[in-house]
């Protein structure tokens, strides 16, 4: 045979179709990148400095600065008892933030590139970040319940309720991600993805029942307050964690909250991360 009859073997395009890739193996890429991503912390430990003190910070200034004036002088352990299963609301939506800028922060180094050129599937990627900020909130989550507990707090509800309270913020964190992400591919800098995540975040943080009760507020306030799923997510936690008042609605409403969040986001950051250059 002449070699002007032998043809080149057609060329397979790098990042085969997720389609095409099984379960097996989307589990196999997700670990392997999880790895790389947790090695990349422990060659950076100072990343992990918002993860081991903004829950003992947050604690203390709240409790100790603003717990007498909203809660009453002398009444700080009544609100440590309001304040921290709403905090783990405020662990889930900052670990979330720092997500997107990470994301944004490997595409301008080029990592993002090279992964794009392997066959593996796409949303493995997104979600092995995911898993490795799922991690980061547990260890904060356990420095914030830490730091309760030895400032007073008590677990009134039994230790299975206690447990769903922190599945239900990890939960709302996860979709949260998403929204993260999707910025995080959206804007051009990490500082721009940082900018705009806290001017979406301040007012869900604030503006919910988490530090105060809606109703000393405004009315407009208290009716976004009302509907700030970061609101639904810690009157959950509350009533699971302190075993008082309803527990059925709140975390419906908040697992409502996550499940439609991923549904709409999380196609969406895939089909920008398939076409962001």
């Amino acid at each position: 045979m002449s070699a002007a009859t032998i043809t080149a073997p057609p060329r397979v395009k790098a990042g085969a179709d997720e389609g095409r890739i099984g379960i097996r193996a989307n589990l196999r890429h997700i670990g392997a990148l999880v790895r790389r991503n947790a090695l990349q912390i422990k060659q950076d430990p100072e990343s992990m400095m918002d993860v081991l003190l903004m829950p003992i910070i947050f604690i203390l200034l709240f409790v100790y600065v603003f717990g007498g004036a909203i809660a009453g002088k002398g009444n700080q352990h009544q609100y440590l008892q309001d304040l921290v299963p709403g905090m783990m609301g405020i662990m889930a939506v900052n670990i979330a933030m720092s997500v997107g800028t990470g994301v944004n922060e490997d595409f301008r180094k080029g990592v993002m590139d090279r992964f794009r050129t392997m066959p593996i599937a796409r949303s493995s990627v997104l979600i092995a970040k995911i898993v490795v900020e799922l991690g980061r909130m547990l260890l904060a989550t356990a420095i914030l319940l830490g730091m309760g507990f030895l400032l007073g707090l008590e677990v009134r509800g039994s230790m299975l309720e206690f447990l769903g309270s922190i599945l239900l913020s990890m939960a709302f964190c996860a979709a949260m991600m998403w929204i993260f992400i999707l910025l995080g591919l959206s804007m051009k800098t990490p500082q721009a993805v940082q900018g705009v995540a806290m001017l979406v975040l301040m007012p869900l943080q604030f503006g919910s029942s988490i530090f105060a009760p809606p109703t000393s507020m405004p009315g407009w306030l208290e009716g976004f307050a009302k509907v700030n799923p970061l609101s639904n997510l810690a009157d959950a936690a509350r009533a699971l964690v302190n075993d008082r008042g309803a527990v059925a609605h709140p975390t419906l409403v908040t697992l409502g909250w996550a499940v439609a969040i991923t549904a709409v986001v999380m196609p969406l950051a895939v089909a920008k991360f398939r076409k962001k250059t």
